[in-house]
């Protein structure tokens, strides 16, 4: 008998590790490469691919973090230091962090809806395809997704949404499981039980 997790296993203990609890290594250019393929097999009706990600590494996600750091400034003055450490790296929580960007518009057979709910899909199956790699992850959104100053320095365009970061890397930490919703309060039953 195979010890090998299948996916009925991973999915029943599948769960976010949070990103300040994320260390080296995180993985490299090839296997970002490989989750990027993997993340990018959902459903997409209209094949029209609408999303795209952008991935920070390296010292550049210090740079980015005191940018960000200067507009919460801007916003808030009187930020404490401890807030002012937690925007200054926020992006170097984890090793990599991957932006999963919706560029939904209109069409004139695929609703915006649709396209929105393909990006939502990329980021779970951008988080499954980090686990398989044996990675960590944690998938985020925060104040940066929905400031358009923010969204600017990091890549995105104002007509754009972001439909989640994911933060990458490993982690030493007990995996240990929430509250799951109790089927019963939310799942309805339309029809006979044909078995």
């Amino acid at each position: 008998m195979s010890t090998e997790k299948t996916l009925f296993d991973y999915l029943a203990t599948r769960r976010s590790i949070p990103a300040p609890q994320m260390t080296d290594p995180g993985p490299d250019r090839a296997a970002i490469t490989s989750i990027l393929t993997l993340a990018s097999r959902v459903p997409d009706h209209g094949k029209l691919a609408p999303w795209r990600f952008i991935v920070y590494r390296g010292e550049e996600r210090l740079r980015l973090g005191a940018r960000l750091l200067d507009i919460a400034l801007s916003k808030t003055p009187d930020l404490s230091a401890e807030l002012q450490a937690v925007e200054r790296t926020r992006l170097a929580r984890a090793p990599v962090v991957i932006a999963v960007v919706s560029t939904a518009a209109e069409h004139f057979k695929i609703p915006v809806w649709e396209q929105e709910l393909s990006a939502g899909a990329v980021c779970l199956n951008l988080f499954m395809a980090a686990n398989a790699h044996g990675f960590a992850a944690n998938w985020l959104s925060e104040w940066v997704a929905y400031d358009d100053a923010a969204k600017s320095v990091l890549g995105i365009a104002p007509q754009e949404k972001v439909a989640g970061f994911l933060y990458i890397g490993s982690t030493t930490f007990p995996q240990t499981d929430r509250p799951r919703p109790d089927l019963a309060e939310i799942v309805t039953w339309v029809g006979e039980e044909t078995n």
